[in-house]
């Protein structure tokens, strides 16, 4: 019986948590669950799955993190603020299910520093195909790691056709339901170039390493090739539940969590190239990547800001790449990364992104 402490519990991530948990009684026990301010669906997942232990905010849920005995601490807090949480689950030496991927990217090398090999178990479901495709080498044997995108709503357009986009159609996903920041991310692939950060960190593969190719299908979540040649690609039916599953008791699988392709249907997978004119944000996440420090933290705060601000109609669909370019430029990176320097420039990010966003409008 695999004891789950699960953070974000009324999210996306959290919900479909407690699906594989209800699947599977007598495999998981939910010992603590953590909201952002959803009391109310708090307290009737506490009800329905006995949890006595529950915090609301990232600063309980760090604290709960370090005060509930749990073998696995999914984190599925949308945010930075997750940052916390990250590290009390590592310093605790609990196995961590993340699929707060900002906490890696902003932490950095606070992270990497805490994880024990095997440590952190992926829960994005390119990065959870990447861990299980790298199981069939040895890491001297990868060539490079193969991201994939779906492209979001506006795969195929061109950069100067995106300037009057509307927040309602950067919602309208054709693969996934997420929340509003993280579906924006994907229509700008701001996401994907976290996700290419969050990669390097997690696999120690270098950024000249690791590509990204649009697949519109998102039957294929991810690819890793090997220097014979040969490619290993994950592939099912998009459904977080099977990540989910597999960060909670990796590297076992839950029988039953997803439902297998349809090998007895003619069907057809395209690959295509990345667009970097219309859509330069994986090529700056790189950058960022590179350049390590606090540089990550201010691009993904930047990002945050103005996806708030293009969503409040103060700010074009093109104008997020361009405000998180003009923050990540000005910015001069403190010479010693901790958690109070990247508060500071976290801090600095958003007031410098407010300013250029004003000027903007």
């Amino acid at each position: 019986m695999r004891r789950v402490l699960i953070l974000g519990s009324t999210g996306s991530i959290g919900t479909q948590a407690l699906d594989v948990v209800r699947a599977n009684p007598r495999r998981f026990e939910v010992v603590g669950l953590a909201a952002g301010s959803d009391r109310e669906t708090l307290a009737a997942q506490a009800t329905e799955f006995g949890v006595e232990h529950t915090a609301l905010g990232a600063v309980e849920a760090e604290q709960l993190v370090r005060d509930v005995e749990a073998d696995v601490v999914l984190n599925g807090i949308t945010g930075s603020v997750g940052l916390g949480p990250t590290l009390a689950a590592l310093e605790t030496g609990r196995t961590l299910a993340l699929a707060n991927k900002e906490s890696l990217i902003v932490g950095g090398d606070l992270v990497t520093a805490l994880t024990r090999p095997g440590q952190i178990v992926p829960v994005d479901s390119e990065h959870s195909a990447i861990a299980q495709a790298l199981r069939a080498g040895e890491r001297a044997e990868v060539r490079r790691l193969v991201l994939t995108a779906s492209g979001g709503p506006f795969r195929g357009r061109t950069r100067a056709s995106l300037e009057s986009v509307t927040p309602a159609e950067a919602l309208a996903h054709p693969t996934w339901d997420m929340g509003r920041v993280v579906t924006t991310n994907s229509a700008t692939l701001v996401n994907k170039g976290l996700e290419v950060i969050e990669a390097h960190l997690l696999f120690g593969v270098p950024y000249s390493e690791i590509d990204v190719v649009v697949h519109p299908q998102s039957i294929v979540h991810s690819m890793v090739e090997f220097v014979d040649g040969s490619t290993i690609a994950q592939a099912s039916p998009p459904d977080m539940r099977l990540p989910i599953s597999l960060g909670l008791d990796w590297p076992s699988r839950v029988a039953g969590v997803g439902r297998p392709l349809d090998w007895t249907t003619a069907t057809s997978w395209t690959f295509e190239p990345l667009d970097d004119a219309a859509f330069p944000a994986v090529r700056l996440a790189k950058q960022v990547g590179r350049a390590g420090g606090t540089y990550p933290a201010v691009f993904n705060a930047a990002n945050e800001q103005a996806v708030d601000a293009f969503h409040e109609g103060r700010l074009s669909f093109l104008g997020i790449i361009d405000v998180i370019d003009r923050v990540v430029d000005a910015h001069d990176a403190p010479d010693a990364l901790t958690r109070a320097a990247l508060a500071d420039a976290e801090d600095w990010a958003r007031r410098t992104a407010d300013k250029v966003i004003a000027a903007a409008s």
